[in-house]
């Protein structure tokens, strides 16, 4: 039978069990008869002070990662979204790649990851030259750079906010993401990308991107378009920026 609710896709969510933001996030973005249902990965050490801290944080991701698609695939879904971002990163392009079809493998449903949805976004505007701003710690910024430049977009600059625990990146507020933008716009950029899934972007590059005159990908948009151009669902929706609202 059809699922009351989910009558049009059930999508399971994967996120850090430190996570306030990604949520609440897609929930916001959310149409009739598409549902989001999370499964935590346990994160039992949040430091991520220094490159150190934010290995043992992705550590603790890739042995925590099967069992909450185990657990998540319990409530029958029809596709994978990734509610984290830096694992996605990590490794350039075939990491991307092999994180996909780990997921795949586990699950055996397709899956939305924030590094694709990124890549994406950035096609379809055209973008050659960009800004990031992330809540990583230095090594994490690196296999940001990477990524993107293995897809051939020049990275001009990465501002990295080096959060000091996974919780703490929910805590950043507008003021300092707002100046981030500001400071990534004055590269002469196409286009700004935000990563990091928890923090909260959503609002804040819709808005951004009209006083910017620049497309600005926060990533959790980013990361539902992907879900539900995937799954041909394809309403626009106000509030989440430009993705969301024309395409």
């Amino acid at each position: 039978m059809t699922d009351a609710l989910g009558w049009r896709r059930k999508f399971g969510v994967i996120a850090p069990s430190t996570n306030t933001i990604v949520e609440p996030d897609f929930y916001r973005m959310t149409v009739p008869g598409v549902t989001a249902h999370f499964s935590r990965i346990h994160i039992r050490d949040q430091n991520m002070a220094g490159d150190s801290g934010m290995e043992r944080l992705l550590e603790q991701i890739r042995d925590e990662i099967g069992s909450a698609c185990e657990r998540v695939l319990t409530c029958e879904p029809d596709y994978m979204v990734m509610g984290m971002s830096a694992e996605t990163f990590w490794g350039g392009v075939e990491g991307n790649r092999a994180f996909v079809k780990q997921i795949h493998d586990l699950t055996g449903l397709q899956v939305a990851t924030g590094a694709e949805a990124c890549e994406r976004a950035l096609k379809l505007y055209g973008a050659r030259r960009i800004g990031v701003v992330t809540p990583y710690q230095p090594v994490g910024d690196a296999n940001v750079r990477t990524f993107f430049t293995e897809l051939g977009f020049e990275v001009d600059k990465i501002i990295g906010l080096r959060c000091p625990t996974a919780v703490s990146i929910a805590h950043v507020g507008p003021d300092e993401l707002r100046a981030a933008l500001v400071e990534l716009a004055e590269g002469d950029v196409d286009a700004i990308v935000q990563c990091g899934t928890n923090l909260s972007m959503v609002g804040l590059a819709d808005e951004a991107e009209r006083w910017l005159g620049l497309p600005v990908i926060a990533i959790n948009a980013a990361t539902w378009w992907m879900a539900l151009r995937d799954n041909g669902v394809t309403e626009r929706i106000e509030g989440a920026g430009r993705l969301l609202r024309e395409h």
